[in-house]
């Protein structure tokens, strides 16, 4: 298999997660204010089932987005997606991207400076959450270029 030549790809990668976070948090906040009990301070919090929804939410919107389709709908939209660092073109495992998005609150705070700075600084262009998981980021394009 030939070298895969990566990209930092840093502004498709910030507007994917921007979009990915935009909804997950959106729809939590929502289910909060919905779902919520107020208390005599004017805060909302979930208790029980309810509470246990946004975790749903986000697994399924990073994690098994990641290893059905190949990418979550954030990373689709700027044309990016995750593969194992090995080059090989295939879905990511449920491990993978687990690994890959239990590290998202690192490498976005704060401000994505901490991902930025990894992407921008590491061979192959992996945030910390791909170095953990020994995953990297390509383009489509090069799916279409090279089908599996």
């Amino acid at each position: 298999m030939k070298s895969l030549k990566t990209k930092p790809n840093t502004g498709k990668r910030f507007f994917a997660g921007l979009i990915d976070y935009t909804i997950i948090y959106g729809f939590t906040f929502m289910l909060i204010f919905g779902l919520g009990t107020r208390d005599e301070y004017g805060t909302y919090s979930l208790n029980g089932f309810p509470a246990l929804i946004p975790i749903a939410l986000w697994l399924v919107l990073t994690v098994i987005l990641e290893i059905t389709l190949g990418a979550t709908l954030g990373n689709s939209l700027v044309g990016i997606m995750p593969i194992p660092s090995t080059g090989h073109q295939r879905k990511l495992t449920f491990i993978e991207s687990l690994k890959r998005h239990l590290l998202d609150p690192l490498d976005m705070f704060p401000l994505s400076i901490i991902g930025i700075i990894t992407i921008n600084n590491t061979l192959n262009n992996q945030r910390v959450g791909d170095i953990w998981a020994k995953t990297i980021v390509v383009s489509e394009k090069h799916f279409i270029e090279n089908p599996i």
